[in-house]
């Protein structure tokens, strides 16, 4: 059984994460208004990994004989500056949602619960993951500066992201 403490924590992390897709959706209709799909359809993927970790955890939960509970979200913000604005704010909230992995994982080992410490370890590197990629294209979008040529050829390239 999983402590309260912990399923408090996770439940939390949970309703982050949903945000954090919301957020990330926010940002791809902002993207595809503006004519960048291939950003935009990055963006719409980096919104379903987000779901995709609210199943991962609520699973682990119940497999746990915890309670999953689905909080309410609140409004995502809805206007964003450049594109480079945009992305760099993704980078930023992967800083913090790691930050947030790390402090669940601080609950696990004063729980005492090597399991769902475990359990988290794929998190801690799947967030490793996240800043990478969002990094990498912060960095690109610096390079490319105020070249539509080079914006426009790193829009093709992230619209090819399965």
């Amino acid at each position: 059984m999983i402590s309260n403490k912990l399923q408090e924590a996770i439940n939390t992390q949970i309703t982050a994460e949903m945000w954090s897709s919301n957020l990330y959706l926010s940002m791809a209709y902002f993207l595809q208004q503006k004519g960048l799909d291939g950003f935009a359809h990055w963006m719409k993927r980096q919104s379903q990994e987000e779901l995709e970790h609210v199943y991962k955890l609520a699973d682990y939960m119940i497999r746990r004989g915890g309670i999953v509970k689905i909080d309410k979200i609140d409004v995502v913000p809805q206007g964003w500056g450049t594109v480079l604005e945009v992305i760099e704010h993704v980078y930023k909230h992967e800083c913090h949602v790691s930050s947030m992995i790390d402090k669940l994982v601080d609950i696990a080992r004063e729980e005492n619960d090597k399991a769902t410490e475990e359990f988290l370890m794929w998190f801690v590197r799947e967030q490793v993951e996240e800043e990478e990629s969002a990094l990498a294209v912060v960095e690109k979008l610096k390079m490319a500066g105020d070249n539509n040529s080079a914006l426009l050829f790193m829009d093709s390239n992230l619209g090819q992201r399965k």
